[in-house]
């Protein structure tokens, strides 16, 4: 090899290098290192629940089928006295029943007397980008209901920020206190979830980021350096599983 070509090798050679060492190094979601978390039926008892801060319970669910059925999937009324606690309803259907909505309000009160300290009502429905001037109303409608001294949080879709509407945000926003952005499907972190970060100063509401247990996951601090500094971002969820990966 000539001279002239072992340099122009040499310096492909370390500006690959170099470009590889400005790349993050992958890392995993490590529930020991966060203190609020999704707790879904048939998640056993954790030791790192004793250092969360903040629990999203889930109480049970309103499915697709019915709309008159309240199906309950949590049998006893927790208790939990040293966390924020929000109990958690995941819906599949929004026409719901009076026997509906009087069953949660009755439950919010049964855990409100359980000693907890209840922040409010979170609805986790997978609302289209497109959906979200029908979805806003149902939640007009339920915050109508809903008695003052409880929050209300809804799950969200990745796309929102990206995608929505600024009216149909503001009309959220307008309506909700706070919004959990879910990254994942089933184990697995959606893949792409880096360049959704960077679109989520436009969601006019405050917002967590909600991560699967044991998933692909970058600090935000190392993909969004602005979020750390978002007025409304709240910090992360971890979703347990029931089978919690070896790290």
């Amino acid at each position: 090899m000539r001279q002239g070509q072992l340099l122009a090798t040499l310096t492909a050679l370390l500006a690959l290098t170099g470009c590889h060492r400005t790349q993050p190094p992958s890392s995993h979601v490590v529930a020991a290192e966060h203190d609020a978390f999704f707790v879904w039926a048939g998640v056993p008892a954790r030791p790192e629940l004793a250092q969360a801060k903040v629990l999203y319970l889930l109480d049970g669910e309103v499915r697709a089928g019915r709309n008159d059925r309240f199906v309950a999937l949590r049998p006893a009324t927790p208790h939990v006295p040293r966390a924020d606690v929000w109990m958690t309803v995941r819906v599949e259907r929004l026409d719901w029943s009076e026997d509906v909505h009087r069953r949660i309000m009755a439950d919010l009160a049964r855990w409100q007397a359980g000693g907890n300290r209840l922040a409010g009502l979170q609805i986790d429905f997978d609302a289209s980008t497109r959906g979200l001037d029908q979805y806003a109303a149902f939640l007009t409608d339920l915050r109508r209901r809903l008695p003052a001294r409880y929050r209300l949080s809804v799950t969200g879709l990745m796309d929102w920020s990206a995608q929505a509407d600024a009216t149909a945000l503001a009309k959220l926003a307008g309506t909700v206190d706070e919004v959990v952005i879910q990254t994942y499907q089933g184990r697995r972190t959606i893949p792409g979830y880096e360049r959704y970060l960077a679109t989520l100063h436009r969601l006019p509401l405050a917002y967590r980021i909600a991560v699967v247990e044991g998933g692909e996951w970058l600090a935000p601090a190392d993909l969004a350096p602005d979020l750390a500094a978002d007025p409304h971002y709240r910090g992360l969820v971890v979703f347990l599983l029931r089978d919690p990966p070896r790290q």
